[in-house]
């Protein structure tokens, strides 16, 4: 069977997406994520059948959670301890919608049969991979210089299914479908 690598994720919009990439600097070792790539994963399903694709994408489809209000600040790394090996930055602690939002993805690919990990939920966008030829003490002082760093916040209007092709010179994500959030106006409130 054929398959796609597939995975959720938010936009932040182009606004968003400047002040983020404001933060590339040379740093050696630091593979700066390109401004277009720049999202919030919301659910990586990894290789998935194709033949899955309409269930898939109705069943997310059915998704009901109301537009919100998401903040970008706040910087670090995964993993929290020992040798950094992603730069990113937060969403602080997100929106309560953010979460529901993510619960109904999880609900909606559970019930196309897709299986999912149990890892805990860290909202975050990825600025940067970081290879062994950093530095040492590179990434301390990165973030070290950028503190207090904060974003735009941005309104989440919408969430998108993605495929994923890896390649040599990176990563090239294709978007298969948008999926609009409810407006909170429009749903009386």
């Amino acid at each position: 069977m054929s398959t796609a690598r597939l995975f959720i994720a938010i936009d932040p919009p182009d606004v968003v997406r400047e002040q983020l990439r404001a933060l590339h600097e040379p740093v050696r070792g630091f593979a700066w994520t390109r401004p277009e790539q720049l999202h919030l994963t919301l659910r990586f399903l990894g290789d998935v059948e194709i033949a899955l694709r309409d269930s898939l994408e109705a069943a997310l489809a059915r998704v009901a959670v109301e537009t919100f209000i998401l903040p970008v600040g706040g910087l670090g790394v995964f993993p929290p301890h020992g040798a950094a090996r992603v730069l990113w930055a937060g969403i602080g602690r997100g929106h309560t919608r953010l979460h529901q939002l993510r619960q109904q993805i999880d609900d909606a690919v559970l019930g196309c049969g897709v299986a999912l990990d149990v890892r805990h939920f860290s909202p975050h966008v990825t600025l940067a991979r970081v290879k062994d030829e950093a530095p040492p003490g590179a990434v301390t002082q990165f973030l070290k210089r950028h503190a207090d760093y904060e974003a735009a916040l941005f309104r989440v209007t919408d969430f998108a299914l993605y495929a994923s092709e890896l390649r040599p010179s990176g990563a090239v994500h294709t978007p298969w479908r948008i999926f609009p959030l409810r407006d909170a106006s429009a749903a009386g409130g």
